[in-house]
């Protein structure tokens, strides 16, 4: 999850490598360092604390000149945030630099080798090892050394490195840790992650496992481990600058709020038009309806939010297409070993693309012969390389580590899928096939009408800051939600929060219901409101005060809750896009009064890229 920048070329490279580092903090801020050779040695600052703390301490890079380095910022796996432990790391001389995203598996075994090899180390990282490797096997080709290094190691990693002896290079390398180059016009640059580059380049290579770059100030090779020069052709990024910047918004995440709208309806007409003359054409997919007819079961993969977007999914889909859904922790999916029906679909949803719990899910069902889709925002990731399909939810940059509009647009593209599997599967009337193609079309407008009424939340989030706990409850749909609106408020607000199925209340979890105790009971669906609203009467009558969310036409929960957020109404399947907005800002308001990081939350960073 740590994000890693290089430069090379004409300009000045500490300025350029904080400012790449500024646009990947939110892949990790425990600590943060910079490398750069100054014409006769490779000079290194290192903090701990955010990276506006290694920029004071370098006065924004100008006390470190030279023009080639290596960055890094960093979320912590082994060893505590110290300076000792921030990248990048020396090897024994200094003559070598090395930084990494991801976990060396067999350190342990290495560090006890070259320790007996007489090396000292400096850190308890496993990236070190890395560093005195690299000095142990050096042969004077850095190629051949890397290669040989490689070899030895077990793990995730992408890996910048740095010789001494070599200054007018910089090499990279990858294994299940994202990683992209691209050239500047004066130099060249690499990065873990788009949003570092968008100011410098659009035209970028993605590089893939177990393939080595090495940069020049003037041009870019690229290897097999092999050390067999191969060719790679580029992919232009069409996100722009602005799109990765505040833009006058106090924090990423109320921007990227904001931004849904027109994030969901990007993602219903992209360039490429999902839905044309009120019927949803899915081209990307893949799928004829003689593929879809022998869909017998469809498995949706995930983790955080993206899991939370595949519960929706089950019941969207199951409603609509009447095809079986399971969904999975991608964590615990393929440790259980699972058994893959035959003519079953995986779908695999990801922000990134990169997810390594998800991205390994996939592999698994592919070695097992099953086709994958992938459903992700990151154009040339890793799972929309390996899947057989990828449908992008076109979201644009994601900053903020809670994310927002990304998880609004896997909700849409989900929508997309059932409405397409339900049409050609003829589950679904003509008269209701075209409400829903409506009413996918008006949630743009709808997300777009909640957020103009964001002060009652801010209200409710007034009341409600100093909590201590709060709990989400729900039915169906509702519950799915719920599931997000619960994650949001915890993981920036630092607020016990847990979110259940409202019918398993009587099961254990009300008696965690004392006096005052906030609930926030959603109740948007028509068919299981009654049931959700004497959930309501329940907690109520154990002393909880409820927040209830519900559309306009449920005038009835005005009379059993305590407060009261009101949605437009829409196809009920589609009520999860509608129902989230208010949680989201609950969340953000909450997290503001009381003083927290909002973009940056303890502990979490947003592309988890390790296990």
């Amino acid at each position: 999850m740590c994000g890693i920048v290089g430069y090379i070329g004409e300009q000045q490279a500490a300025p350029i490598l904080l400012d790449g580092l500024a646009k990947l903090e939110y892949r990790g801020y425990d600590s943060a360092g910079i490398a750069v050779y100054n014409g006769q040695n490779i000079d290194m600052v290192k903090s701990v604390g955010r990276l506006k703390v290694l920029s004071e301490l370098t006065h924004d890079g100008t006390t470190l000149p030279g023009k080639s380095g290596i960055g890094h910022t960093r979320w912590a796996t082994h060893g505590s945030p110290t300076n000792e432990n921030a990248h990048p790391h020396y090897n024994k001389d200094g003559s070598i630099a090395v930084v990494h995203n991801g976990i060396i598996e067999n350190y342990i075994k290495l560090k006890n080798k070259l320790l007996n090899k007489g090396y000292e180390f400096k850190s308890e990282t496993d990236t070190e090892v890395v560093a005195h490797l690299l000095d142990y096997y050096n042969t004077g080709d850095p190629l051949e050394t890397i290669i040989k290094v490689l070899q030895r190691i077990e793990g995730s990693y992408a890996l910048g490195i740095m010789f001494k002896d070599h200054p007018d290079e910089i090499y990279a390398v990858r294994k299940d840790s994202p990683l992209i180059v691209g050239h500047t016009k004066d130099g060249n640059i690499l990065a873990s992650d788009v949003p570092a580059v968008l100011k410098y380049t659009r035209s970028v290579y993605f590089i893939q496992n177990d393939e080595i770059v090495r940069l020049t100030k003037d041009d870019m090779t690229f290897f097999n481990i092999d050390e067999e020069e191969i060719e790679k052709e580029p992919t232009t990024i069409e996100w722009d600058v602005a799109a990765a910047e505040k833009g006058g918004y106090e924090h990423y995440m109320l921007k990227e709020m904001y931004e849904q709208p027109k994030a969901v309806k990007d993602t219903i007409f992209p360039a490429d038009p999902r839905i044309v003359d009120g019927k949803v054409v899915i081209r990307e997919l893949g799928m004829s309806k003689e593929d879809i007819l022998k869909i017998k079961k469809i498995y949706i993969v995930a983790c955080g939010s993206a899991y939370h977007a595949g519960v929706t999914g089950k019941y969207v889909i199951e409603g609509l297409a009447r095809i079986p859904v399971e969904v999975d922790l991608a964590s615990e999916f393929r440790y259980r070993d699972p058994i893959y029906e035959e003519d079953s679909l995986v779908i695999i949803i990801s922000q990134s693309g990169e997810t390594a719990d998800s991205l390994a899910a996939l592999r698994d069902a592919k070695a097992h012969g099953v086709k994958v889709l992938g459903i992700v925002n990151v154009v040339g990731s890793s799972i929309s390389r390996e899947a057989d399909s990828v449908m992008y939810t076109w979201a644009g940059p994601e900053i903020a580590v809670a994310t927002t509009k990304a998880y609004s647009t896997q909700l849409t593209v989900i929508y997309l899928i059932a409405a397409y599997m339900a049409d050609k599967l003829g589950k679904i009337s003509k008269e209701e096939y075209a409400d829903f193609i409506k009413e996918i079309e008006s949630l743009p407008d709808k997300v777009a009408e909640i957020l103009k009424s964001k002060e009652d939340v801010q209200y409710l989030a007034s009341k409600f800051y100093n909590c201590h706990s709060i709990f989400f409850i729900g039915r169906n749909l509702d519950y799915a939600v719920s599931l997000e609106g619960s994650l949001k408020l915890k993981e920036i607000s630092y607020i016990h929060s847990e979110a259940y199925a409202a019918g398993e209340l009587k099961h254990g979890t009300i008696s965690l219901i004392e006096d005052g105790t906030l609930v926030v009971a959603l109740a948007t669906g028509k068919n299981l409101f009654d049931k959700t609203v004497s959930n309501v009467k329940e907690v109520k009558a154990r002393g909880a005060v409820v927040m209830g969310v519900t559309t306009e036409e449920h005038e009835h929960m005005d009379d059993v809750a305590d407060y009261t957020v009101k949605i437009p109404a829409t196809h009920e399947m589609l009520l999860p896009s509608l129902t989230v907005i208010p949680l989201q800002l609950f969340g953000y308001y909450v997290a503001s009064l009381k003083g927290c990081d909002i973009d940056k939350p303890r502990n979490l960073a947003k592309s988890v890229t390790v296990e």
